[in-house]
């Protein structure tokens, strides 16, 4: 029984859909607290609660009080977690299909009104209102991610409304699989899962992003398949990189190293740890014919940078795109150290009036704190900056402010100029 079997049965039982929308029952706050929530956050942490009432079940709705019983909104519950509830309504008690039908309207509609649909992410979570759940599209496939118990059993209902609303505009999808697989739903008490979401089809999808294009493997790729979230800061690097010598550093699948191919660079070199993203790079490669010109390598990017120079290669462009060293506010100190160093050791590379792109995907890496770090290595290696940009996530992935968890990618490109 595949993932969507099992979840029709749950909702054709226990999880019926009177019972989906039901309000279990009620919590309230301790005086003082909640002032995330109140300032637009979505999550209530469980050290915020003061009483809950009897018959409460995890992954059901909750009506969430103020410590003098002002009704602050709906939520889902789950006692297993530091998050206990995630907001899903604020200013009505009534949560149906209706209601479910409008956040998925509004999201989808959003998409078509900011950004290139046809590779993007459809419901970014707390940002679109529907916490703990993404939806990414590529082409006609959808990948589902679920991170919380709550959203996990809204999960097939919303993946039809998405379906129903694409259908509307005259894109059919042809399968959904799901990718709920990261080691955070552990912390909800949840198994990790991943597999088929109704019948089963072709998981190698292609996709066209900037003009370049890339085989996604929805099943072994990170994440859900692709990085989507730096779509425009991978085109505003195209500009740059016309008949110049580039470094991508920490390449993963190729992404700025075909952006920058297919913009007329005259070499460019891909550096990633992962054998398997060296190969679907190169796959990538061939697929837009720039084998001749942007070649990829397997290698640890921290290692190989000194070894370039100490052999005294220089680039026009240096692109720093590293994974998240932080995931946690307690490990930030050591994810300063890591920025520093590789930022340092890219800033040697690039040649005097070239440019640098450094970026976080690290939601604990602030901007004014990845500022701090990038100034230090320059000056720590005698570099000036000059900023050309500064940018984050693509707006498929929203920033709801007051959600500081979804504000996560800083990315600046700099002119390097040596202090002389």
């Amino acid at each position: 029984m595949n993932n969507y079997d099992k979840c029709q049965k749950n909702l054709a039982g226990r999880n019926r859909m009177e019972d989906l929308f039901s309000v279990c029952g009620k919590i309230r706050l301790r005086k003082g607290e909640g002032r995330t929530l109140k300032a637009g956050g979505a999550w209530v942490y469980d050290n915020e609660i003061e009483w809950m009432s009897d018959g409460i079940i995890d992954g059901h709705l909750v009506e969430v009080l103020d410590f003098d019983d002002y009704f602050m909104g709906i939520g889902f519950i789950n006692r297993k977690s530091k998050i206990t509830v995630r907001m899903l309504a604020r200013h009505t008690d009534v949560v149906d299909e209706a209601f479910i039908e409008e956040r998925v309207r509004a999201a989808v509609e959003y998409r078509f009104d900011t950004v290139d649909t046809s590779a993007c992410r459809l419901i970014f979570g707390e940002a679109d209102f529907l916490p703990g759940l993404v939806i990414d599209k590529y082409s006609d496939v959808l990948v589902v991610e679920s991170l919380a118990l709550g959203i996990d059993r809204f999960k097939p209902l919303i993946v039809e409304k998405v379906k129903e609303i694409l259908h509307e505009k005259g894109i059919d999808i042809r399968g959904v699989y799901e990718r709920s697989d990261a080691k955070v739903r552990t912390l909800e008490g949840m198994e990790r899962v991943k597999g088929f979401i109704g019948d089963e089809f072709d998981t190698n999808v292609e996709i066209v992003e900037n003009g370049v294009h890339y085989m996604i493997d929805v099943v072994n790729g990170q994440k859900t398949g692709f990085f989507l979230d730096q779509k425009y800061n991978r085109l505003a690097m195209q500009k740059l990189c016309k008949d110049k010598r580039v470094l991508d550093c920490f390449t993963h699948m190729g992404t700025f190293a075909l952006n920058a191919g297919i913009a007329g660079a005259k070499e460019v070199t891909g550096l990633d740890i992962s054998e398997y993203a060296v190969e679907q790079a190169r796959a990538n490669a061939k697929l837009n014919g720039l084998e001749d010109t942007v070649h990829f390598k397997c290698a640890n990017v921290l290692d190989e940078l000194p070894k370039l120079n100490e052999a005294g290669e220089k680039y026009d462009v240096v692109i720093l795109d590293p994974p998240a060293f932080t995931k946690s506010r307690e490990a930030t100190k050591n994810a300063i150290k890591g920025y520093r160093e590789i930022n340092m050791k890219g800033l040697k590379l690039v040649k005097d009036g070239g440019y640098l792109a450094s970026c976080s995907c690290s939601h604990f890496m602030t901007q004014e704190l990845l500022t701090k770090t990038i100034k230090e290595a320059a000056k720590a290696v005698h570099k000036r900056l000059r900023q050309v940009e500064f940018r984050t996530q693509s707006p498929d992935h929203p920033i709801l402010w007051e959600a500081q968890e979804s504000y996560y990618l800083k990315f600046f490109i700099f002119q390097v100029v040596d202090e002389k």
